[in-house]
């Protein structure tokens, strides 16, 4: 974590017992307006390739993790709480979570992901395929860090 977003993280518990599961993270290739899009309530999910997780030996999310939500110049903006974690094949995602991850339509959701994991996993030697596993989020909005 940076020192500017474990300054946010410690000011925004303050003298509470701060929850130990935090991290730091930005959204994919435009993490500027995905971001604004979580502070505007927009965007209450996102997802992942299942895979990357394994290639870069990271831990699965949970349920009650706490993320510290950053824009590109990896300032952070927000923190969120996950409070739904599934592992599902991208071919079975529902509209109704498309949507929620902020792309407007399922149709715009699939042609942003196929492109990005494509891209991706071609740095890692690796294909794209319709029902790659994706791990899916949804989470609740906990904070918006002020902008003076």
């Amino acid at each position: 974590m940076n020192k500017e977003s474990q300054t946010y993280w410690n000011e925004y518990w303050g003298e509470q017992n701060k929850p130990t599961s935090v991290s730091t993270w930005k959204f994919g290739d435009t993490a500027d307006r995905l971001a604004e899009q979580v502070v505007s309530g927009e965007k209450t999910a996102t997802c992942s390739g299942h895979a990357f997780y394994e290639l870069k030996n990271m831990p699965l999310p949970m349920i009650n993790d706490y993320g510290v939500i950053l824009n590109n110049e990896e300032q952070p903006v927000a923190i969120v709480k996950t409070v739904e974690v599934s592992l599902v094949p991208m071919n079975e995602v529902t509209e109704e979570f498309a949507i929620a991850e902020g792309d407007g339509t399922y149709e715009k959701w699939k042609d942003i992901h196929v492109n990005f994991f494509s891209s991706e996993l071609q740095k890692y030697g690796l294909t794209f395929t319709e029902d790659m596993l994706l791990v899916c989020e949804r989470f609740k909005l906990i904070d918006i860090k002020n902008r003076l």
